[in-house]
């Protein structure tokens, strides 16, 4: 069994998504604040204005808002996510994320790793 691997949110590793402005990332687990086998989990803070362009997902995304709110448009669809509200997005799903709102918004991100990868 593996010890217990606790990431303090002062302590998580920043990281920069690719094709994300006025967006800022921490890495909570996986890669760089850990291994792990199957996902890697992050919280990203989009700033009002910010967003994710639209781009395939590179694995299986869950994306989970813990405040404020965000835009997701995939498949000719957009959906907006207040808190608490998830969105599950399968691997090479073409999505975009924006911040349309005033205030900040707060997302708690898990990906899938590929196969063989920690």
């Amino acid at each position: 069994m593996s010890p217990l691997r606790v990431t303090r949110l002062d302590q998580a590793p920043p990281y920069q998504p690719p094709l994300h402005h006025g967006v800022g990332a921490l890495r909570l687990q996986g890669h760089e604040a850990g291994p792990t086998t199957r996902f890697w989990t992050g919280l990203s803070y989009y700033l009002p204005g910010g967003a994710a362009d639209a781009a395939p997902t590179a694995e299986e995304t869950v994306y989970v808002v813990l405040d404020g709110e965000v835009v997701v448009i995939a498949d000719d669809r957009e959906e907006t996510l207040r808190q608490y509200d998830s969105v599950h997005l399968a691997k090479g799903q073409i999505r975009s994320v924006e911040n349309r709102s005033k205030r900040p918004a707060t997302l708690l991100v898990t990906i899938a790793l590929p196969h063989g990868e920690d």
